[in-house]
């Protein structure tokens, strides 16, 4: 049996649809907070600095977000919105040691994006099972990204690829960056030309 539509139930729906885009509103306010906050340094907000910088109360933060790893975990999703295009274009270089080079580039302007937002979440990964879960599945998404644009030859010395694993992971541009304090481009140059001394000597 349908429910008959009258004007009384038109307002009904009218006011549960203003609520809900409201709510969304809300949520999308919420969410840009977080962004902002960790992408100028603060690298750990509270609840209450979302607050105030979305101009929302304390009580819509956690009515959206049961807590703080919730936003963590919709933090998390609009970054690899972001990155995923420049992660799964395809590569141009005709041989596995331009493409190598080529990654090697990518990597950089992605770690350069994702750095704020990557610290944030190693800082509270000890005290998130999700946010350990993400670490740990970071770390394996950068090393078999790795393991696809390199040769058997390479994939299968051990030692070497440990050594390219961690000369191209996320502390290492993050060292480079924050601890020596090196700009983009000098940071780009010193993992590539750490990359050429070590597949120097590859035959393949």
């Amino acid at each position: 049996m349908t429910t008959p539509v009258t004007a009384l139930t038109v307002g009904v729906d009218k006011g549960a649809d203003g609520r809900r885009q409201r709510s969304e509103r809300s949520r999308d306010q919420i969410m840009d907070a977080v962004l902002q906050l960790v992408g100028e340094g603060d690298l750990a907000p509270s609840a209450n600095r979302v607050a105030a910088r979305a101009r929302v109360g304390l009580r819509t933060v956690f009515r959206h977000f049961e807590d703080m790893d919730s936003l963590y975990r919709t933090m998390t999703k609009r970054i690899e919105d972001r990155v995923m295009p420049m992660v799964a274009a395809p590569y141009t270089g005709t041989d596995w040691r331009s493409v190598l080079r080529e990654h090697v580039a990518r990597r950089a302007r992605v770690f350069e994006i994702i750095m704020p937002y990557r610290i944030a979440a190693n800082l509270r990964r000890f005290q998130s099972r999700f946010l350990m879960e993400d670490y740990h599945k970071n770390a394996a998404l950068e090393a078999s990204a790795l393991a696809a644009v390199l040769p058997a030859v390479v994939r299968s010395d051990a030692m070497l690829f440990a050594s390219l694993e961690l000369v191209l992971g996320f502390q290492s541009w993050r060292k480079l960056r924050q601890d020596q304090g090196f700009s983009v481009e000098q940071a780009e140059s010193v993992l590539q030309q750490i990359l050429e001394k070590l597949i120097r000597d590859v035959v393949f």
